[in-house]
Order: C-alpha cells, then structure tokens, then sequence
C-alpha cells in the first residue's frame, strides 16, 4: 500500500465513527440517497460514514467522500466538508467534479490561494473547462489582478464570442474598475437574452447599489429572494446594505443577524448591525 492510500485510510477511519447495521454498502449508500431526498441531511450522512466503513477499500469510495463532503458543506461543516473532499481526491486527484467542489469550499473559507491551485488543477487536466476559467478570472477581479482576468476571460471569448460566462467576466471586470455603465450595459443585455438567471440579478444589484440606484438595486434583489431556496449569507448582507442606505435600519438589522446565523463573517457583520442602531 502506497503512502496516499495510507493517509486516505487514515481518513477514513476519522471519517466514519459510526455503528454499522446489517445492511450491505449498496443498501447504505442508497438509503443516504433516500435520506438526501427528503431532506434529513444528518441521517444521509450517517448512512455514507456507516457505507464507507462497510467497505473501507471499495474503489467507488471516492464518490461517496464527494458526496460526504457536499452534506457537511451544506450543513455548515467546512472543515469536515474539506476533510472529505481532500479524502477523496487523494483516490482520484484529477477529479473535476471534487476539484471544482473543493475550489468553491476554499472559496466559501476565504482561502482564495488554495482555490487557485485546484482551478490550476481544473484547467490542467482540461484546459477547455469554460466554468473553471471564468471562475478563475473571477477570483483574480477579486484579488485586483486585473491583467490575469482580463486574459481568462478573453480566452473564454476567443473560444466562443458570444459566451454568457465570456461576457459576464468582463462585466465584473468593470464593475471592479469602476467602469459602471458599461458593466450595467452588459448585464442588462445578458438578462434580456436569459431571464430566468438570477446570478445575473444579484450581480447588477450590487452594481445599483454602488450607483447609489437603491430602487432598482431592491427590485433585482426581489427576483432573486423569489427564485433563490437558500439565499446565501452575502445577499443578506447586500440586502441589509441597501435597507440601511434607504434608512430602513430595523429592516436591515434583522437581514444581517440572518447573515451572521448563515455563517458571515462576524467581525464585519456586527460593523454592519451597529450602523443601524
């Protein structure tokens, strides 16, 4: 046994301290799915920990680290949710799905240099993986390396000029570069010809809202409150920003305890909270 086997072993074991039925790893395995579908995320976690300690050395474990690690990210486990993503992919380290699964995890943890390895990773193994790239392009607007998106993003274009990801990047690019109106113009024209994507909302709220346009900013956010089934922590935030600057402070107060209840940054949450006082 080489040494990665050993340590995902290892994993393994922290992973599933759990006590095991009688039923076999396809009936374990399937009923974590049962539990998934009616929502009971702890018991379908229970059922993959009871599936991969059935079969520690099943070669299909990798799918179930994958899966295991998705729960716990939605239950607000991130570090458990890293510890069975690594797990898996120490089984299969070319991975796109858990590759791309753990770049958005580091994402969520703040930890934007690691997220850049897995896309350098991503885009390795498939250097035509569009939504790696323009994820990457992303995360460059974001670290103000505004030359590497620009290249990310036109390459995505030079593959397929009419590329929704293609142009959404550039309109975040402007959007960081203060570039407004062109960066509204482009939405604008991305939401005429696909309606019913709501990032495509959010991101032009947030560009109202740096417009001080706080009208048109609320209305998009309404779109995106009526599609979205679990509003993330940041729209909260953006929300509770733009009820503030409409001096609604009780309004906004209570958007930004529901933020910091979805896992917020508390520092910057409570700054926010005591503006409405």
């Amino acid at each position: 046994m080489n040494i990665k086997r050993i340590i995902v072993a290892a994993l393994l074991c922290a992973l599933c301290g759990v006590k095991l039925g009688a039923q076999t790893y396809e009936e374990l395995i399937q009923q974590s799915y049962d539990y998934a579908d009616r929502g009971d995320l702890p018991a379908a976690e229970q059922a993959l920990k009871a599936a991969l300690h059935r079969e520690p050395a099943n070669r299909n474990n990798f799918a179930l680290l994958s899966n295991l690690g998705t729960i716990q990210r939605r239950l607000g486990r991130r570090d458990e949710a890293l510890t069975s993503y690594t797990a898996a992919l120490g089984l299969q380290p070319d991975n796109k799905l858990i590759l791309s699964n753990r770049a958005e995890l580091f994402i969520e943890r703040g930890e934007t240099e690691r997220a850049l390895a897995d896309y350098e990773t991503l885009l390795r193994v498939d250097p035509a993986d569009v939504e790696a790239r323009f994820r990457r392009g992303v995360l460059y607007v974001e670290l103000k390396e505004y030359m590497l998106a620009d290249a990310d993003f036109e390459q995505i274009l030079a593959r397929d000029r009419d590329s929704k990801l293609g142009r959404l990047g550039f309109a975040l690019l402007d959007k960081a570069r203060g570039n407004y109106a062109d960066s509204e113009a482009v939405l604008t024209f991305l939401i005429g010809r696909d309606p019913d994507d709501l990032r495509l909302y959010e991101e032009r709220a947030e560009l109202y809202f740096l417009m001080k346009k706080n009208a048109r900013a609320m209305a998009d956010l309404r779109r995106v409150f009526a599609g979205e089934r679990e509003p993330s922590a940041y729209l909260y935030i953006l929300r509770g920003k733009i009820r503030l600057a409409q001096y609604e402070k009780e309004a906004a107060a209570t958007d930004f305890k529901k933020a910091l209840d979805l896992g917020a940054d508390r520092a910057e949450v409570e700054g926010l909270i005591k503006m409405t006082y």
